[in-house]
């Protein structure tokens, strides 16, 4: 089925501007789930967060916006998937076109804006696959109008907690006005505060991550860490979206407003994730996502410091077989290393 859908179905969705392809793809997805993945190598399998996930490679937020094919995501061969981001009420997002190509560069752009269907749809959805196997994480955002954001992310945590694997808080997207102003200091020790309680007043406890922007300089770095270990949140994502563009982009798309990522955003996302693994100093686990198209970036993530590793944009190239090459290229690592387990890899790279 996955072979059947990379050999056919890609052709035409590359001919298709990117948005109308992912579209069709979750349609797809819908219309033709495909068969559960077989069983993971058990030494892909990663504690972290309370979680036990079956391997490390996790679908990242923005694919499934609005919780649409959580169980078709999974069966791809996903160790877990994370929907959103979800904001309280409904918004469009910015205007069209917003999601940009650049081949030459393996790269996407996107200025999508957390276009949502709202809270009520996707916790419908997610409520309906109550019982079934999987983890899933909540990618929560506010609303571009809001009059208070904090409190939409509040809200946010409130409406999942009886579905949600996990949450993530989304301060770090380049596409809202004045989102990234909640990686400051204060305000985000506010955040986290409000967030954390309203986890907290939930019947069951959930992990709270925190979804960090790859822009920031180690200054800005130290107040996040200090905050989030401050605050008790359990793990952190490195990185989202970049708003630099590197010299060496050749794309006519490159010149397009709006976050980086794919390939070109490797190397910015996996310097962050580093530098973040060596502030934590293990005491929460990380998750690393920028520019994982192959089992050799997978481990270069795991290697700076990753428990756990999303993609999303790497999959517009090389096709949804790349989550299966990925496990295949680890499990062939700890063979030719003679290692136990997918951990010993977690943070040897970093000096």
């Amino acid at each position: 089925m996955i072979s059947l859908f990379d050999s056919f179905a890609r052709p035409f969705l590359m001919a298709l501007d990117a948005e109308t392809a992912h579209r069709w793809t979750i349609r797809a997805l819908q219309a033709a789930p495909p068969a559960s993945a077989r069983a993971d190598d058990r030494r892909l399998a990663v504690s972290a967060f309370g979680l036990d996930f079956p391997n490390p490679i996790g679908m990242a937020a923005g694919f499934d916006k609005n919780a649409e094919v959580v169980d078709a995501t999974l069966a791809l061969g996903f160790g877990f998937t994370e929907v959103g981001t979800i904001t309280p009420r409904p918004q469009p997002g910015n205007p069209k076109p917003r999601l940009f190509r650049l081949p030459a560069d393996r790269g996407v752009i996107n200025r999508f804006g957390f276009n949502s269907e709202g809270h009520a749809p996707a916790h419908r959805r997610l409520a309906a696959r109550a019982g079934r196997a999987g983890i899933v994480g909540v990618n929560i955002g506010a609303n571009k109008d809001a009059a208070d954001r904090i409190a939409d992310y509040a809200a946010g945590v409130a409406a999942f907690a009886d579905v949600a694997s996990y949450f993530t808080i989304n301060v770090s997207s380049p596409n809202t006005p004045g989102l990234r102003d909640l990686q400051q200091a204060a305000a985000l020790s506010e955040l986290l505060a409000r967030a954390l309680e309203a986890r907290d007043a939930a019947p069951a406890r959930r992990p709270l991550l925190l979804k960090i922007a790859p822009d920031l300089d180690l200054a800005e770095l130290d107040d996040i860490v200090r905050v989030a270990v401050a605050r008790g949140v359990d793990g952190m994502i490195v990185s989202n979206t970049t708003v630099s563009r590197p010299a060496t982009l050749r794309d006519p798309n490159k010149t397009e407003a709006g976050g980086l990522s794919g390939r070109p955003a490797f190397d910015i996302s996996t310097r962050m994730l580093a530098e973040t693994y060596r502030r934590v100093d293990g005491r929460f686990p990380l998750i690393g996502v920028g520019g994982v198209d192959s089992a050799q970036a997978a481990i270069a993530k795991m290697e700076a410091g990753a428990a756990l590793v999303q993609l999303y944009s790497g999959l517009v190239f090389e096709g949804v077989g790349l989550v299966g090459r990925i496990k295949a290229g680890l499990s062939r690592r700890l063979d030719a290393e003679k290692l136990p387990n997918v951990a010993a890899l977690v943070g040897r790279g970093v000096r």
